[in-house]
C-alpha cells in the first residue's frame, strides 16, 4: 500500500476462536508486506503469556509488533498514511480500559473519532459477546454491553465489516 488514498478500515468480528484473527492477518498482508501488529493484551497470568509468545511465533518477523494495552488512540494518531495496522483485540483494549476505571463512554468515543480520522489503514478485530449466554454478574453484563455497543459504533465508522465463524468470513458490510 503507498498511498493514503487507498487507505481502508475494517472491523473483523467473530467469536473466540473463530479464526477472526487469522482472517484479520490474512487481510493486513493483502494490504501491506510489513504490517504493524498492535497488541491489546497484558500479560497478567502465565497461560496468557504463553498465549502472547505462540501469537508472535506465529506472526513471524514481516510483523513489527506494539504492544498497547491502554493507549491505543494515541499509538494510531500517531500512524503515517500508509502505513497497515492490526488491532487484535477491541475485546482486550475495553476490558483493559474497564479494569483500569477509566470512563467507558468517553474512551470508546475517542476511539471511534480516532479510527475515522486515522491516516494509516486499520483492521480491527473484536469478539461478538452478545450472541451466548447472559453473563452472571453486574461486572460481566456490564462488559458485554459495553463491547456490543463499541462494536456497533466502529461498525458505523469502519468502511468493511466481517464476521467470522469456523473460520469462514461473511462481508456484513
Amino acid at each position: 500500500m503507498s498511498s493514503s488514498a487507498s487507505r481502508t478500515t475494517q472491523l473483523v468480528l467473530g467469536g473466540a476462536r473463530s479464526g477472526k484473527s487469522r482472517f484479520a492477518m490474512q487481510q493486513a498482508l493483502t494490504l501491506s508486506d510489513q504490517p504493524v501488529y498492535v497488541a491489546t493484551a497484558e500479560a497478567r497470568d502465565d497461560e496468557m503469556k504463553a498465549r502472547i509468545t505462540q501469537h508472535k511465533n506465529e506472526r513471524g518477523n514481516q510483523w513489527r509488533t506494539l504492544e498497547v494495552p491502554l493507549k491505543l488512540c494515541d499509538t494510531l494518531s500517531a500512524q503515517p498514511a500508509g502505513q497497515v495496522l492490526l488491532v487484535d483485540c477491541l475485546t482486550l483494549w475495553l476490558s483493559n480500559v474497564m479494569l483500569g476505571e477509566q470512563d467507558v463512554a468517553r474512551a470508546s468515543k475517542t476511539l471511534v473519532n480516532t479510527v475515522h480520522s486515522c491516516p494509516a489503514s486499520v483492521i480491527l478485530v473484536a469478539n461478538e459477546v452478545g450472541m451466548g449466554l447472559v453473563p452472571e454478574t453486574p461486572l460481566g453484563r456490564s462488559f458485554r454491553d459495553a463491547q456490543g455497543r463499541l462494536n456497533q459504533q466502529i461498525a458505523e465508522v469502519v468502511d468493511t465489516v466481517y464476521f467470522v465463524a469456523a473460520g469462514l468470513p461473511l462481508k456484513l458490510k
